[in-house]
């Protein structure tokens, strides 16, 4: 342990007169988790002996071996400045650890810190930014979500068309307050939907970020009298919330994605690392898009990916290469939505990627059309195939990809299908209210 960072963690507690420190961690399915200790206790949790129950989380180990110590990351130390009501917390985000102080296979941040280290090894890091999408919906009188958006504002639009304006603004001030470089927010294309983007940075940075951002911005609306909701398809007939990540890797300091004398400036490891996503997105497309709901935000129409495929400007292909090139020559994966663990998605996306490169594959052809508008005849001879259109196709997917397997390892990989098989299951049996209005009257 950095013995400089954790005297100055120590000592700002003391000068802030911190009260309360959260201890954060994420289970399997991507829902962040917390104890709560006083000042007190920190010295005690600097020293990693920190206990928790991880038998009551979903995913993580049995009643027999329940014990499980939490190893906070230094780095991720932060004021939650949205707390201003005299107390001051902070935050520490954790690594779950066996009680033995060895890595909890588990843990969806040691997945990711394995892929990193992957690429460690072959000579690259990786960056990644990127850009989530969510819906800013009213409460009822009781307090409860809705589905009524807070405006009919359009892509850019502002106020007073754009009514959540105030409170993107306060979730862009309260993230920066916690380090957060914030490039740019706007209205997004449906009623009451917003984005708001931050820099770049490695993949494990960007994954906690990820985290933060999901509760800063549901705990500011609230403040707002509003529900912020992450799911991909809330509401029929508009556009979905989806998370575009964009990804770059380097190497002795250069980006390699880039080569000024490559075909469209791009190197051979970016036409491999493309190829590498296209051959296991399919099987990520259970982590990526986790939920029943996903699957209704991945149709024709909406500007979110259905097909394999990739090119340059084109926003109905799956992988977009933004024209910026240099140091800032990325890839666009564009149908991860925001209601994925960032930990396992992110580690998916490098690793496909990775084995691109080492196999060196090719990638088909660009499409530079949009794709939405062929007919099933054209995309059948240019060989274009198509996402899973439902978890239960996805999961089927995810278990015939052995790269799936190995990236999660089999304790995830095995507790995360169990928990989307029984997620499936739920969903086909369960009556629906479009059953119901469809058919008890008719029949």
């Amino acid at each position: 342990m950095d013995k400089a960072k954790r005297e100055n963690i120590i000592r700002q507690v003391k000068d802030e007169r911190v009260r309360f420190i959260r201890l954060q961690f994420t289970d399997i399915f991507g829902q962040m988790k917390n104890i709560t200790i006083t000042a007190s206790q920190l010295e005690k949790t600097l020293d990693n002996k920190m206990t928790i129950d991880g038998s009551s989380i979903e995913g993580f180990v049995r009643i027999e071996e329940s014990d499980m110590r939490l190893f906070p990351d230094l780095d991720s130390f932060s004021l939650l400045p949205w707390h201003d009501d005299g107390i001051k917390v902070a935050r520490l985000i954790c690594d779950v650890h066996n009680h033995d102080g060895s890595p909890f296979a588990g843990d969806p941040r040691y997945v990711l810190k394995r892929a990193i280290k992957e690429a460690k090894d072959l000579g690259y890091t990786c960056n990644i930014g990127p850009e989530l999408e969510f819906f800013l919906f009213y409460l009822d009188e009781n307090g409860n979500p809705t589905t009524h958006t807070v405006d009919e504002a359009g892509y850019f639009d502002l106020a007073p068309l754009d009514r959540g304006e105030t409170a993107r603004q306060d979730i862009c001030l309260a993230l920066e307050d916690m380090g957060f470089e914030i490039e740019a927010s706007h209205h997004e294309l449906a009623g009451g939907q917003h984005e708001i983007d931050f820099k770049y940075a490695g993949a494990l940075e960007t994954a906690d970020r990820i985290m933060t951002f999901k509760l800063a911005v549901k705990t500011l609306a609230q403040r707002h009298k509003l529900h912020a909701t992450f799911m991909p398809k809330p509401i029929f007939g508009v556009a979905g919330s989806g998370m575009h990540v964009n990804i770059s890797l380097n190497k002795n300091g250069e980006n390699v994605f880039y080569d000024p004398n490559g075909r469209l400036e791009l190197s051979k490891e970016a036409y491999s690392f493309i190829a590498g996503l296209l051959e296991h997105v399919r099987g990520m497309t259970a982590i990526t898009n986790p939920l029943v709901n996903s699957y209704k935000r991945l149709v024709p129409g909406f500007e979110a990916p259905c097909y394999l495929s990739w090119s340059m400007s084109n926003r109905s292909v799956l992988i977009r290469v933004p024209a910026a090139r240099g140091k800032n020559t990325r890839l666009e994966l564009r149908s991860p939505d925001p209601s994925c663990n960032p930990y396992l998605a992110l580690a998916l996306c490098l690793r496909a990627g990775l084995d691109g490169i080492v196999r060196g594959l090719e990638p088909p052809a660009e499409i530079p059309e949009n794709i939405f508008a062929m007919c099933p005849e054209k995309r059948k001879e240019l060989n274009v195939k198509s996402l899973p259109a439902s978890l239960e196709e996805a999961i089927s997917y995810m278990q015939e990809d052995a790269l799936v397997l190995d990236t999660l390892g089999e304790h995830v990989w095995t507790h995360y299908l169990r928990g989307k098989q029984k997620e499936w299951e739920e969903y086909s049996t369960r009556v629906s209210s479009w059953e119901v209005d469809k058919y008890l009257v008719m029949y």
